[in-house]
């Protein structure tokens, strides 16, 4: 069965392992409750997805990093059978440029070529693969996506800020506190930052959600600091520059009112904070059994934060969690999270090492389930 969204090997060039893939619109005609994860399917539409022996794949190019889930649904979600993740920094002096450049663009493909080769050597059924802020921005994207799909075989959308938030936000549900009826969901990207609000009378269509994507991610805030040494003062600084886009989104939705209540939990999903999350535990190798779903008190947020604004890129790298392709990073993350934390203080939050991707994978659930579903 061949039909939107399948992945149909064989339209690959200049590589010596044809595969490719058509993929699904990106959401056109879907409802924004389809998007978001909070529209439920019928019971029969989820037994044939449980049991048809679909492989659904889900691709999420940002700004620095190029990461695909392969997976099988299982029960009522899915079993990860595959993945991949590459620091590609594809907006790598978008800010300043305007465009991609070309060894941003190589450095890509060739991470993409091997999403490719996974998605065909797992006979993936169904995939998504979107692209976010680089793409967003960049004046020659059109160039950088018509080679993509010359040399992958891969078709990439570029959807909005809007559905990004809203697919972070479907990815990290499973984390929600059911107790806690208000939830703020972010995510630190390389070229933005997006947060989702789900208030407590949010309905199953997505109405009552709010977003907001501020153009402030970790390549962009680093770009205009560096990515040694922080002192005191300049990491200030930046932690204000991102507060202040901060406060009218809080007062537009009455959000810090929610949480002097204490009726609102916050959930935290990128790079950042999976890193802080492993320093906290000691670990000498990242691991995602432990990270995901972890707390981090903001009291630890900023004892760590400040320990890594103080050291050099190079002592930044030899920590076993970060390494030498993060160390110029992590500095301009802790201080969004340090923005976010400071914006709005609700104590704790949620680490979550998923996001789009797995937002993605319940979308095509949904799909995969729907499609067998009809008569």
């Amino acid at each position: 069965m061949a039909t939107a969204g399948s992945f149909t090997p064989g339209r690959r060039r200049h590589r010596e392992k044809p595969a490719g893939s058509q993929h699904s619109n990106g959401g056109q005609g879907r409802s924004r409750g389809d998007r978001v994860g909070q529209r439920e399917t019928s019971d029969r539409a989820q037994s044939h997805a449980r049991t048809s022996g679909e492989v659904l794949a889900a691709l999420d190019l940002g700004t620095n990093n190029c990461r695909l889930l392969v997976a099988r649904p299982q029960g009522d979600g899915f079993r990860v059978i595959d993945a991949f993740s590459r620091i590609v920094r594809l907006g790598e002096g978008l800010g300043s440029t305007g465009v991609l450049s070309d060894d941003a663009m190589d450095r890509t493909v060739d991470a993409l070529s091997v999403c490719a080769d996974k998605m065909e050597r797992r006979r993936v059924t169904l995939s998504r693969g979107v692209a976010t802020q680089a793409c967003r921005l960049a004046g020659n994207c059109d160039v950088f996506m018509d080679r993509v799909r010359r040399e992958t075989g891969l078709e990439i959308e570029i959807i909005s800020n809007q559905e990004e938030a809203e697919l972070a936000l479907a990815g990290c549900v499973p984390l929600f506190d059911p107790a806690i009826p208000n939830a703020l969901v972010f995510d630190i990207g390389g070229g933005s930052t997006e947060l989702a609000w789900r208030p407590a009378d949010h309905d199953d269509f997505g109405q009552g959600l709010a977003v907001i994507s501020i153009p402030i991610g970790v390549v962009t805030l680093a770009e205009r600091y560096g990515g040694d040494r922080f002192d005191p003062k300049t990491y200030d600084a930046m932690i204000e520059e991102v507060r202040s886009n901060l406060v009218a989104f809080d007062e537009d939705h009455g959000i810090s009112r929610r949480v002097a209540e204490g009726s609102v939990q916050m959930v935290g999903t990128s790079g950042t904070v999976t890193t802080l999350g492993g320093l906290r535990l000691n670990l000498r190798r990242y691991a995602r059994d432990r990270v995901d779903g972890m707390f981090l008190d903001f009291e630890e947020v900023t004892v760590l934060a400040r320990r890594l604004a103080a050291q050099s890129y190079r002592d930044r790298a030899a920590e076993p969690c970060i390494g030498p392709d993060r160390a110029d990073l992590v500095v301009a993350g802790c201080a969004i999270l340090e923005a976010i934390c400071q914006q709005w203080v609700v104590g704790r939050l949620r680490v979550a090492d998923r996001g789009v991707r797995e937002g993605i994978l319940f979308g095509l659930l949904r799909q995969a389930g729907d499609q067998i579903a009809r008569p």
